[in-house]
């Protein structure tokens, strides 16, 4: 028996054994079991996808002598006799050979009988688009009006040549391409029944070669089988196929993750030893590059195309998003450049170059990249626990403000403090110095320290360099408010004066730290501390009283409020609020006991508190950032991170991961060059990491601050009487998009 070859001997014999189109499967199979049978059939798609099959099966089934059904027996005379190809009542007429209109009547004569031997007389038209004009005019009638006992199948690779006459007389179902999966499924299966050894990785290279088409595939492996002496290898189908060893695409990749260019055109002068189509290689490189885009982000729906999946998952890990997609579209220029270039390998050389040259990181160091690139980092849920001190805080600085409210009454200053502390409120905005958004009761506790050093260990230093402040500023605000108490603009004036004195970064940082610079005059003394006796034996002159606590205690009351300057409005109000209030009650208390509660209360969370040993922190760092002087990526990198640990040696910075793409070695050394300039001497590292919920850094902060100033020009333009009159007598609007602030931008 002569051999027959795999794609006629493993035809399917009916919808069940149809590989890979189930929706035309489908609608035929419940046609036919509910008895809704068109008379026309049209079925298109590419070659080798089963047009042919469907309408032999469909035949089977309506000429079944076991009656009309979706399952033919395939055992009686008139199945074998159309598996076989040699039933009367199917007749098959090949449109490309059969064009002329008298063709075409010729089978119209014979339309108007019966079948000889089926039930139907079924004509099935193939390529029915190379039929003339006139033979798709002649068709027209009968197509529309068949006999009773006529089915008319047509099928095509190329329905936009038919007529919309011939297409609106049909149902058209329209067959799709084979995917590589489905092919290696279909030769999985059929290698085994034919008892034949093969290696995955080369019923991948046919699957693709086929190019969607099933018979493809088959004829494929018909020559995979001869070539290989009855074995399918990867080597010989690639041999065979005169394709490219995959394993040269990623050895190119590799070049291209290590920034390697030597590597590179040392790798394509060993590929051009084999002289391959350099086109293709691009075209390889750019399928690659898209597997690596959804490796980035659904690892899970990367196929192993090439035996290649985990590889591919290293690979992807070691570029960037950025990274890929402008790899790809060099890939697809070049490819189109091709044409233009001098010669191919050329070519492909200045593609693969001009990958590296326009990298956006531009540094030797690539980018670490974790899967799957998502809108949430994975890492994000695991914050690490909450320190003791940090819950702590909030409930330690409730009492603080209720203290001064129910003691107030009593002191004799209270109304004009209250009366200089109203206009400061007001006027000032909100400052960076405030308890922090990660110290308040509505933040959670896990996204309030995480990331930050333990400063447990410092809290007791912390909590005595801070017990002086409240008293140390007290002094200042009970002279201004007790000797001129008449005039609400002296509070004012006086702390501007007070904030203007340290006017370099390098003041307001070490009045942060508490610690870096000490101020020439003397620091209060423990003895100075204790003033409440002074106090309450001249209590009837409070005047006399506070001026010489004033005198004292002005020097180091001043690094506390010096932290902001004038020129920034929105860094002056926590240092005029907080200290202003209790400062009347400390003073005017006759109890001295009262002082050690405010104290403890008012030392802030452990992860905003300026440090007392000139480390850097999250509070300091804010304050600092804007005096670095940093400009472009480096200034957006920088107003990214947080503060995550100091020890005075080793300074760790964390960067938001959605900055990553642009980290690199020299933004780093810029950082470090421009803190070493402001006394900041640290080996500095960034870590890239998800940042916890309620920090703000540089970045957040500035678009706070200038809403913030926005919001103040936009309600001092409203509050404007001349504004008012224009809106109410001539019905005036205020466009709040065109307001422009004047206050200076320096935060």
């Amino acid at each position: 028996m002569s051999y027959q070859v795999l794609a006629r001997k493993w035809r399917p014999r009916n919808f069940h054994e149809l590989i890979g189109q189930e929706h035309v499967s489908r609608a035929l199979v419940n046609a036919l079991d509910q008895g809704r049978l068109h008379h026309a059939y049209l079925f298109t798609g590419t070659r080798g996808v089963g047009k042919t099959t469907l309408a032999r099966i469909l035949a089977k089934c309506l000429n079944c002598e076991e009656g009309v059904s979706s399952r033919p027996c395939g055992v009686c005379g008139t199945c074998r006799e159309i598996d076989e190809g040699r039933f009367v009542d199917l007749i098959e007429v090949d449109a490309a050979s059969r064009t002329k209109v008298e063709d075409t009547r010729e089978l119209l004569d014979n339309v108007q009988y019966a079948p000889t031997q089926g039930r139907y007389k079924v004509y099935l038209i193939d390529e029915v688009h190379m039929l003339s004009t006139h033979s798709f005019n002649a068709l027209l009638k009968t197509l529309e009006e068949p006999p009773p006992h006529v089915k008319f199948l047509l099928a095509t690779t190329d329905p936009q040549k038919l007529p919309v006459t011939i297409l609106s007389r049909c149902l058209q179902f329209t067959l799709k391409n084979m995917p590589p999966v489905r092919v290696v499924e279909h030769l999985t299966d059929i290698l085994g029944r034919e008892e034949v050894s093969f290696e995955e990785d080369a019923l991948w290279l046919l699957g693709k070669a086929a190019d969607g088409s099933m018979r493809d595939a088959m004829s494929l492996t018909d020559q995979a089988i001869a070539f290989g002496h009855g074995q399918v290898r990867r080597e010989d189908v690639a041999a065979m196929l005169g394709t490219l060893d995959h394993r040269h695409v990623l050895a190119l990749l590799e070049c291209l993750a290590e920034l390697n260019a030597a590597s590179l055109l040392a790798e394509v002068a060993t590929l051009a030893e084999q002289g391959p189509d350099y086109g293709g290689v691009l075209d390889d490189m750019a399928s690659v590059f898209h597997r690596l885009a959804i490796a980035q982000m659904v690892p899970s729906a990367l196929d192993n195309g090439h035996g290649d999946r985990d590889a591919l998952l290293a690979l992807a890990s070691r570029f960037t998003g950025e990274d890929v997609q402008l790899y790809y579209q060099i890939a697809l220029q070049g490819r189109a450049d091709m044409a233009n270039a001098p010669d191919a390998r050329t070519a492909l050389e200045m593609t693969l170059l001009r990958m590296l040259a326009f990298r956006p990181q531009g540094v030797p160091r690539p980018a670490q990249t974790p899967l799957p690139m998502t809108g949430q980092p994975e890492g994000a849920a695991q914050a690490p626990a909450p320190q003791v001190s940090a819950p702590q805080a909030p409930a330690q600085q409730a009492p603080v403000q209720e203290a001064p409210v129910q003691q107030a009454p009593a002191a004799s200053v209270a109304p004009a403090a209250a009366q200089s502390a109203a206009p400061v409120t007001e006027v000032q905005p909100p400052m960076a110095d405030e308890p922090p958004p990660w110290a308040t009761e509505d933040v959670p506790h896990d996204a309030r320290d995480a990331g930050f050093r333990d400063l447990t260990q410092d809290e007791p230093q912390t909590s005595a360099a801070t017990g002086s402040v409240p008293a140390a500023e007290s002094a200042p605000a009970m002279s201004a408010t007790g000797a001129q108490a008449p005039q609400p603009s002296e509070p004012v004036a006086a702390p501007a004066q007070a904030a203007a004195a340290p006017s370099s970064a390098m003041s307001r940082l070490s009045a942060a730290f508490g610690s870096a610079q000490p101020e020439p005059e003397p620091e209060p003394k423990p003895a100075e501390a204790s003033a409440p006796e002074p106090a309450e034996a001249s209590a009837p002159e409070p005047a006399e009283t506070a001026a010489p606590m004033s005198a004292e205690l002005s020097a180091p009351a001043q690094p506390e409020p010096a932290a902001p300057v004038v020129s920034e409005p929105a860094m002056s109000k926590p240092a005029m609020s907080e200290p202003v209030m209790p400062e009347p009650v400390e003073a005017a208390e006759p109890m001295p006991a009262a002082a050690p509660a405010p104290v403890q209360a008012s030392a802030p969370a452990p992860s905003d508190a300026p440090s007392g040993d000139g480390r850097l922190n999250h509070a300091a760092w804010l304050e600092l950032f804007p005096a670095l002087g940093l400009g472009g990526i480096t200034r957006n990198i920088g107003a990214h991170c947080l503060v995550e640990h100091d020890d005075g040696t080793h300074l760790k910075l964390r960067l938001d991961p959605a900055q990553s793409a642009m980290m690199a070695d020299v933004h780093r050394e810029r950082i470090h060059k421009a803190l070493a300039g402001q006394g900041v001497v640290r080996e500095l590292e960034i870590n890239v990491g998800p940042l916890p919920e309620g920090l703000e850094t540089p970045h957040s902060r500035r678009i706070r601050l200038l809403g913030e100033r926005q919001l103040r020009a936009v309600e001092a333009l409203r509050a404007d009487p001349h504004i008012q009159s224009l809106e109410q007598q001539l019905g005036a609007r205020l466009i709040e998009e065109s307001v422009n602030s004047f206050e200076p931008d320096n935060f």
